[in-house]
């Protein structure tokens, strides 16, 4: 349902079926990699995928810190790239080549956090220590953010709002730094067109609805699905902002104090693209929660006209997604989503 998607990758517009490009609707990207929804397409999917050995993972660190000891552990979490833990602070992710893609780069990632680094140096991301290639193998070092990501580790109710507001002002300076050199660069893509955006939306709740039909679930507002469609799909506007986003600031890459739950930092910038704010406030799928990114992003002051109808967009396609998922906050969702529909 996603054909209608165009991407342009360093100026070059592409649309499936380009046989190298990965295609992803944001509106589904909050979701997980197993998601069938999202669209994987790799260069090489029978690749050799090996460990590397110790010794050779620290040669390549020693280029760049001299004093790295020991491989400690080492991280299969990951997806498109292997984490490699280097004594207690450092972190050598390497390029999977099985999961070499367009849409995910090392080499990306490196530009986003440098320049994160040189416009907001004190932003709880990681450093970079290094970049290079040996052979085929493609790496980068960074420090280690303290804490556990917060997929793995509870957050206290007593101050998970603030821990998702903290997440929220990360978010909000993220999107405040240099965009010049990012674009530049030629290494992230670019969101579509509002008719492409358009179109997508009716194609993603046509495709929701399928999804809940064939779970036997009814479909939870009283106006059809047809009709939900052509009123998100209004509120696109003409004119938006674009800027670098991180893409999945959700449970999985936001990193949480284990003691007390409280925010951290934020990591894996690599499937970073140019598109609209919204697109990086919504992957947290509970109401509640979104709302306290949404609150922390907000506290730095105001936002772009064209904030507020997608982030309507985002809202009902998050809910809808966590009814089909059978998420264990679907009530919430369900209850919200029937809130947002009686304001139409």
């Amino acid at each position: 349902s996603l054909s209608s998607v165009r991407w342009t990758w360093s100026r070059v517009a592409l649309r499936r079926p380009a046989m190298w490009m990965p295609v992803v609707s944001p509106l589904y990207h909050m979701m997980t990699r197993s998601e069938p929804l999202i669209i994987r397409e790799y260069y090489q999917p029978s690749a050799p995928d090996p460990v590397l050995e110790p010794d050779l993972v620290l040669s390549l660190v020693r280029r760049h810190l001299p004093q790295a000891t020991a491989v400690t552990a080492v991280d299969e979490s990951g997806g498109e790239a292997r984490s490699y833990y280097i004594d207690a602070d450092v972190v050598m992710k390497v390029q999977r080549p099985p999961q070499l893609r367009s849409w995910t780069s090392l080499e990306k990632e490196v530009v986003f956090l440098r320049q994160i680094a040189q416009d907001d140096p004190a932003l709880p991301v990681p450093r970079v220590l290094g970049y290079g290639r040996e052979g085929t193998v493609e790496y980068t070092c960074l420090t280690r953010m303290a804490g556990d990501a917060a997929v793995r580790t509870p957050i206290p109710e007593a101050i998970r709002h603030k821990t998702l507001s903290d997440l929220g002002r990360t978010v909000r300076r993220v999107h405040a730094i240099q965009q010049a050199p990012l674009r530049e660069s030629g290494l992230f893509p670019e969101e579509f067109t509002p008719d492409d955006l358009r179109q997508s939306i009716r194609e993603d709740i046509t495709d929701l609805a399928g999804r809940l039909a064939a779970q036997g679930v009814d479909w939870p507002l009283a106006m059809p699905a047809a009709q939900v469609a052509d009123k998100l799909a209004s509120l696109v506007p003409e004119r938006t902002v674009a800027i670098a986003l991180h893409t999945n600031p959700g449970p999985t890459h936001t990193f949480v104090d284990a003691a007390s739950g409280r925010f951290t930092g934020l990591i894996d910038f690599g499937d970073a693209y140019i598109g609209h704010p919204v697109f990086d406030l919504w992957q947290w799928g509970d109401p509640e929660d979104r709302q306290a990114v949404l609150d922390g992003y907000l506290a730095a002051g105001p936002v772009d006209p064209s904030f507020s109808p997608l982030w309507q967009v985002a809202e009902v396609i998050s809910d809808l997604v966590a009814i089909v998922r059978d998420r264990p906050y679907k009530a919430r969702s369900a209850a919200h989503l029937a809130q947002l529909a009686a304001a139409w």
